[in-house]
């Protein structure tokens, strides 16, 4: 069975990726994808891009900040070389 279609949507202030879905076909996500426009207008972010992709995200929204924070904490160099 394929991956299903996600609407991704980068926005920047805040700096975040929302993934809405997961929907059957490409037509399904292009149809719904206005409707989560409108309910991310309410926080008035400043859109980056629009992407209708097949794909399993592993969470429907990804701040930023606390991505780079969890990359940060999680690398520890390697004080034996």
């Amino acid at each position: 069975m394929g991956k299903a279609w996600w609407v991704e949507i980068i926005t920047k202030k805040p700096d975040c990726t929302y993934y809405f879905g997961p929907f059957v076909s490409h037509r399904e996500a292009q149809l719904a994808q206005l409707g989560y426009l409108e309910d991310l207008e309410q926080e008035r972010p400043q859109l980056i891009a629009i992407e209708i992709k097949q794909c399993q995200p592993k969470e429907l929204t990804v701040f930023k900040d606390e991505w780079r924070e969890k990359t940060y904490i999680n690398i520890s160099p390697d004080l034996s070389a």
